[in-house]
Parts: structure tokens; C-alpha cells; sequence
């Protein structure tokens, strides 16, 4: 039976200036920043993410609290060494008032005002609709209630570009099958389909869509699962794809904000990051920091963009109004990260925006070895290329010298995850094999 209530679980403490002093902490205690907790919240199910680990070593390496929500006591995270502490509560698919109970009872432990730091959808959604109840304990940036939910909608969220003039690709969201019948007879495919409320977590996930036949079978699919739930939308051939992190305040003004590069991803062509490079873009900047203004948007945001090159226009494709997973490719001249920008605004201490740092690169380890073995047989990338793409400051999601325990747990749990795949498809075909004997043997003769 599912425990409802997070115990407080601490790791054996281990500060990080106890062994290694860090210049970047020693400047911020100089400055007199107050100690406030920091709480990672999730509330999925994917223990395997970078995201949170990128948010504990980044203010945890400052000498802030950070404490995690997990799945387990060997989640990757929980063994990062600049945790304080984990709170061991399986939050996927739990009810809001049960996520509430638990989180009032976190903190309640805390004490202190804590900085609450989504890392899901999800998350963002919970805690601006319930800002009321949650800001009795934590900290986090005050928006609109429903803004959140109808960024993350994707089918809104199109509405929204097309109202505010913001460049996207043409979409519809069909709700009858004359509707997706309609649309093929004068549609270019393939063509990108997605779920158009992801948070629903239907079994339909994005995917690029080759045919009429195959877009028909796909809306029907959905349909039987979760009516009205697809965006299609226009595929650009041959565009790049660009990214926005920033932190807006309050009055949606922009105290820190990013651009950079999608060099590649995992699943490849429609998946998450998994090598990133920071690169300054004023034209995107300035875009992307207009739509925040326009939608009164305050708190962390990753933006996904793709360039047309048949018109010259960066299109918005997803506004996450949470952390990104890749959030650590980019850095400002102070070291100031997205994350980091949060946490002074929230405490109180100043936010001075300077020039982000170009030529840094994230790299998501194990996915990027899955996403370039893809492409390098595809003949779609070079292995002199594939070498040139790690060219910079390189950071990397999993691995620090540091602090290796998560690089090695993660590697050890997809090499379990991997053999239990193995084991269940070797299973599939040994009983299909049997299957087929028997048929084999009651099969009459002549």
C-alpha cells in the first residue's frame, strides 16, 4: 500500500566546503545570504532525471539546504553529496489533497520559509493553484493561477501565440475524426503529434507522423483514451533548434535570461536534450522576454524554439513554466544561473543581470552516447563532427569529480532497467514460439 506521509530521511552530512572550499560560496557568504532551505519538488514518476540534480549542486554548492522529494534512497539524487536531506514519498499519480497534506507536513519540519522548486509540470501547476495554502511554508515566485496550466496546454497555448501575434507552426486540435480528415488534404507530413494536455500522462507520446494512414490510427488511439487530447502540428524540415531559460520577478521583468542551441536530443528529433550549447541570440532574447511581459509571467521558465529558415522566424514550440532539464548549460559572467537568480530574488538579495557566458555545453551522458550511435548511423552526423560538438566549457549532467556517486548509480540502474527489458522481450518470444508449436501441432494433416 502506497505510504501517504514523506518521512524525513537524511543522508550522512557532508558539507561541501568541509573538504573542498569553493570560491563561488565564499563570495556568496561575503555578501551576508541568508541560509533559507530549498525543497526539489516532483511530483512524477521519474527517478532517473537530471533536472533535480543539476538544482541540489547548483545552490547546494553555495551552502544552501537543499533537500529532494524521491522515489526511493537510491534514486541518483539521493546520493548527491550536496544534499541535506531527502524526503523519501512516491508523489506520482497521488491526489491533490494527499500532495498537500504531505507538503504542509514537509514543511512543517523545515520550519524555516523554504524556496519550492518545481521540476514537473505538474508541480508549477500545484503550486500556483494552491499558492493560498503552500505560501503558509515556502517561498516561490506569485502568478495568475491558471497561467501555468494554459502554457503547459498545448492546444491553449497555440491560441495564445496566435492572439498575441508570437510566431508558431500551424496546428489544429481536432475534437471529430472529419476534423484530422480535413486537415490531411492539404497537409505537407510528416508532421509532429502530441498530447495536447501532457500532465494527463496519456500512453500517446510525441512523435513525428509519416502518413495519412498512420495520423488517422494515432487519432483514433487517442480518442479511445483520452478524447480531444492531440495537437498536430507542422513539422519544419531542416530548422534549428533553440532554447530560453530565464527567471522573470514579480512585475515579469527579466532578471536573468539565456539562449542557446539544441545540438542534439533523445529520443532524437522530438526528445529532451542531451547536448546543449549556450549561445547568445539578441532577436530571440528580446522575443522571448516580450511573451513573458505579454503573459505577466513571473518564476523560471524553458522555452522551446525552432528556426525557420523559409521565413527567418523562431517559432515557439513548448513554454515549460518550470526548470529546465538542461538549465546548467548556461551561466551569466556572476555565475548566476536560473536557479541561483530564484533563490536570491526570493530571499531578498539583489539580481544583477550581466552577459551570459557563450560556449558552454551540458552534456546528459547516457542519452547522448543513445542520441549520437543514432545519428552516426543514420549518416546524419560525422564523427569528426560528434567530437567538435563537445568543444567548450563542458559540464556534465550525472558526472562530477566531486561528487561521483550519482554518475555511478545512474549507469547501474539503466544497465538493471536495461536487462529487465531484455529479459521480458526474450520471455515474449519464447511464448510466442511456444504458441505457434502448439498451432503447429493441432494443425490437421493434408
Amino acid at each position: 500500500m502506497r505510504k501517504n506521509i514523506p518521512g524525513r530521511q537524511f543522508l550522512p552530512p557532508l558539507p561541501p566546503h568541509a573538504t573542498e572550499p569553493l570560491p563561488e560560496q565564499m563570495a556568496w557568504a561575503n555578501e551576508g545570504s541568508s541560509p533559507f532551505p530549498v525543497l526539489v519538488l516532483k511530483t512524477g514518476h521519474y527517478a532517473l532525471s537530471h533536472g533535480g540534480l543539476g538544482i541540489i549542486r547548483s545552490l547546494g554548492m553555495l551552502g544552501a539546504p537543499v533537500f529532494s522529494i524521491v522515489e526511493d534512497r537510491l534514486a541518483p539524487t539521493a546520493l548527491c553529496r550536496y544534499l541535506t536531506g531527502t524526503f523519501v514519498w512516491d508523489t506520482g499519480d497521488l491526489p491533490r489533497p494527499q500532495l498537500l497534506e504531505g507538503l504542509a507536513k514537509i514543511g512543517r519540519q523545515l520550519k524555516l520559509p523554504t524556496v519550492l522548486i518545481p521540476t514537473d509540470d505538474g508541480g508549477a501547476m500545484l503550486i500556483a493553484e494552491e499558492a493560498l495554502t503552500l505560501q503558509r511554508w515556502f517561498l516561490f515566485p506569485k502568478l495568475r493561477s491558471d497561467l501555468p496550466r494554459n502554457l503547459v496546454d498545448k492546444s491553449h497555448l497555440h491560441t495564445l501565440c496566435k492572439q498575441l501575434g508570437v510566431p508558431c507552426p500551424q496546428a489544429i486540435s481536432p475534437v471529430t475524426i472529419s476534423e484530422v480528415h480535413e486537415f490531411i488534404e492539404t497537409a505537407a507530413f510528416p508532421v509532429v503529434v502530441k498530447p495536447s494536455k501532457p500532465w494527463l500522462n496519456p500512453k500517446i507520446k510525441p512523435s513525428i507522423v509519416s502518413s495519412p494512414h498512420a495520423l488517422l490510427d494515432l487519432y483514433r488511439r487517442s480518442e479511445a483514451q483520452l478524447p480531444a487530447n492531440l495537437l498536430i502540428q507542422e513539422y519544419i524540415r531542416d530548422g534549428e533548434d533553440w532554447l530560453f531559460n530565464g527567471y522573470s520577478d514579480a512585475n515579469s521583468k527579466c532578471l536573468a535570461g539565456f539562449t542557446g542551441r539544441k545540438l542534439r536530443c533523445y529520443p532524437p528529433r522530438l526528445g529532451t536534450a542531451t547536448l546543449c550549447r549556450s549561445v547568445t541570440n539578441q532577436a530571440l532574447l528580446e522575443q522571448a522576454e516580450a511573451l513573458v511581459k505579454a503573459v505577466s509571467y513571473a518564476g523560471i521558465m524553458d522555452i522551446d524554439y525552432r528556426f525557420d529558415k523559409r521565413d527567418g522566424q523562431y517559432k515557439l514550440l513548448d513554454f515549460n513554466p518550470r526548470i529546465g532539464t538542461q538549465f546548467r548549460s548556461f551561466e551569466d559572467s556572476e555565475s548566476i544561473d536560473v536557479a541561483r537568480a530564484l533563490y536570491r530574488d526570493l530571499t531578498g538579495q539583489s539580481v544583477r543581470r550581466s552577459p551570459q557566458i557563450d560556449g558552454r555545453v551540458l552534456v546528459v551522458e547516457p542519452y547522448d552516447f543513445l542520441s549520437s550511435i543514432h545519428d552516426v548511423l543514420r549518416r546524419e552526423l560525422s564523427v569528426t563532427d560528434w567530437w567538435r560538438s563537445f568543444k567548450g566549457a563542458r559540464e556534465f549532467a550525472w558526472f562530477r569529480r566531486s561528487d561521483p556517486r550519482p554518475f555511478i548509480v545512474i549507469w547501474i540502474r539503466l544497465a538493471i532497467a536495461c536487462g529487465g527489458k531484455a529479459v521480458r522481450f526474450l520471455h515474449f518470444l519464447f511464448r510466442r514460439s511456444e504458441a505457434e508449436g502448439r498451432i503447429t501441432r493441432r494443425a490437421p494433416l493434408g
